[in-house]
């Protein structure tokens, strides 16, 4: 369809940029320490990344991957590489250098930007990518790890090759990627996650209406750009010509500091980083003057989480979704006679994944012949989705989509009831992921790494509760016989070979309990977590 036409122009999230560098152009933009950026500093920065990247040479489709925390460039980066015309593929920061080779290989990188923080990701595996021709590094003056660069421009100098004015944006097709989001290898290998102009644009005008923005909106970058592109908040605060507070890492007192000194309206996060933040001693310095609203996920949120918050005079607004809805797809949207119910009350109805967004359209609990459950509280069934904020698909994996697109919906894989009101909530998940502070960890990833140590016959893997992420892996151990290995020793072997979020924090060594068939019973090993306050039932604890 033609984008010349008087009725029709392609959807997509750089359109908002466009706007609010015209509507608000000497409003702040961007708020990083002591430095602030106007919509029109912002727009020109983007154009000349664009421009920047157009003259080295990128071609439309090309992808752009950048390893950087939430600082001015990765902002840049959300419509800087997609006005060039090329794909964003944001890395997660956490990650083993292995997997970030195999990303950055198989979503074909041609070129990478590189927080110098982590310039030793790409070191250890340089050797080994195939496609990629530049690397520009990210030097950030107010980064306090050590810094090495490594061969290539800088990445001011690279945005000095371009222009400040204006790109045109060639897009011939909203359904066109503009990013390409990686999971966290929750069934092996990581799956690219595929992004269009026009999923981005409605997701984060869903997101503008359900956290109630507008113009005066301050929004803290306390959820990683690299997480669902921030769950679309990168285009969303723009839509409205909001201010991003960017945050390079998540230290509860600079957060509380900053909700004060910037007057900030909107943050989200995983149930970790509020229960982080509820309970550092600073909070008890926290005075809100304006109102504050937090959107939560990536794990069920506790009701007593989400009561300490609201105590606070935060109003947490509660969402569900994953990398393969944009992030959020339902929110457990509030019903005005519940105001009146008790705090507990309250949160416990709040802790409810809920209804699909106002744009998301569908999602229901299906049997295994995809019939919906009885909305009785009771009855377990799969969350299935399907709707304008559903991915178009993993990269080059049509096996992989076909999978997760059977009978015509999404497959989310995690198990939930329907109340009689038709909210949903979460009971179980499928396949025994853990999430922990609100990253998917794969039990069967963990499990192949222990299995590589030579003392080791069998292990399990489950997820235990932790007050700081939620969730954190367990193993249980079978050694081999006359085998002797320690539990600090399978651990370090586990560091040498994960990023250290997945590397199990308790272990503990056992018979594992099986069925006649051979298979390990993991509901047994969940039910004794229960005994885990005795000492002599508890694994030892690593940090």
């Amino acid at each position: 369809m033609s984008t010349n036409q008087v009725n029709y122009r392609h959807l997509t999230p750089l359109s908002f940029l466009a706007r609010s560098a015209q509507v608000f152009p000497d409003k702040d933009a961007l708020v990083y320490r002591q430095q602030r950026w106007t919509y029109a500093q912002f727009v020109a920065r983007v154009n000349q990344l664009a421009s920047a990247l157009q003259r080295w040479g990128l071609q439309p489709g090309d992808r752009v991957a950048f390893l950087c925390p939430n600082t001015p460039p990765m902002a840049e980066a959300h419509f800087g590489v997609p006005l060039a015309g090329g794909v964003l593929v944001a890395i997660n920061i956490r990650l083993a250098a292995q997997d970030i080779r195999y990303i950055l290989n198989n979503a074909e990188v041609r070129v990478v930007f590189v927080d110098t923080e982590f310039t030793h990701l790409v070191t250890e595996v340089r050797t080994h990518l195939t496609t990629v021709e530049e690397i520009v590094n990210i030097i950030d003056p107010l980064a306090q790890a050590s810094q090495t660069s490594l061969s290539g421009l800088e990445y001011e100098s690279f945005l000095a090759t371009g222009t400040t004015e204006s790109v045109e944006l060639n897009l011939a097709d909203e359904n066109e990627l503009i990013s390409i989001n990686y999971t966290s290898g929750t069934s092996g290998q990581p799956k690219g996650v595929m992004y269009t102009h026009r999923g981005a644009y409605l997701n984060a005008l869903g997101e503008v209406l359900t956290v109630g923005m507008d113009k005066r909106s301050v929004y803290l970058w306390t959820l990683p750009m690299f997480h669902c592109n921030g769950w679309c908040f990168t285009w969303a605060v723009v839509a409205m010509g909001g201010t991003q507070v960017l945050l390079r890492k998540f230290y509860p007192k600079t957060v509380i500091s900053l909700l004060m000194q910037e007057k900030v309206t909107h943050f989200c996060g995983s149930p970790t980083i509020l229960i982080m933040l509820v309970n550092d001693p600073a909070i008890r310095q926290l005075q809100l003057t304006q109102t504050l609203r937090v959107a939560t996920a990536g794990a069920p949120p506790s009701p007593t989480i989400i009561q300490a918050s609201e105590e606070l005079g935060i109003e947490i607004i509660h969402v569900y979704g994953l990398t393969e809805t944009y992030g959020p797809h339902s929110v457990c949207e509030w019903q005005q006679p519940w105001d009146n119910l008790p705090s507990r009350e309250r949160a416990r109805l709040k802790a409810r994944q809920g209804v699909p967004y106002i744009h998301a359209t569908e999602m229901g609990v299906v049997d295994q012949q995809m019939q919906d459950v009885p909305a009785d509280g009771k009855t377990l069934g799969e969350v299935v989705m399907r709707g304008n904020n559903v991915m178009k698909g993993y990269f080059n994996d049509p096996k992989a989509t076909e999978i997760a697109f059977r009978g015509g919906w999404f497959h989310s894989g995690d198990l939930a009831v329907v109340h009689p009101n038709g909210y949903i909530e979460l009971r179980d998940r499928a396949k025994d992921i853990i999430i922990s502070s609100g990253v998917n960890i794969s039990t069967i990833e963990i499990e192949r790494v222990i299995y590589q140590h030579p003392a080791v016959l069998e292990v399990a893997v489950i997820a235990i509760p932790d007050a700081k992420r939620g969730e954190v892996p367990k193993a249980f151990v079978t050694l081999k016989p006359d085998a002797q290995v320690t539990e600090a020793e399978i651990i370090s072997f586990c560091r040498q070979n994960l990023a250290q979020f997945k590397c199990p924090k308790a272990l503990e060594f056992r018979d594992l309990p099986k069925t006649a068939t051979g298979k390990v019973q993991k509901y047994l090993l969940r039910e004794q977590r229960v005994l885990m306050h005795e000492p002599e039932k508890r694994g030892k604890q690593l940090n």
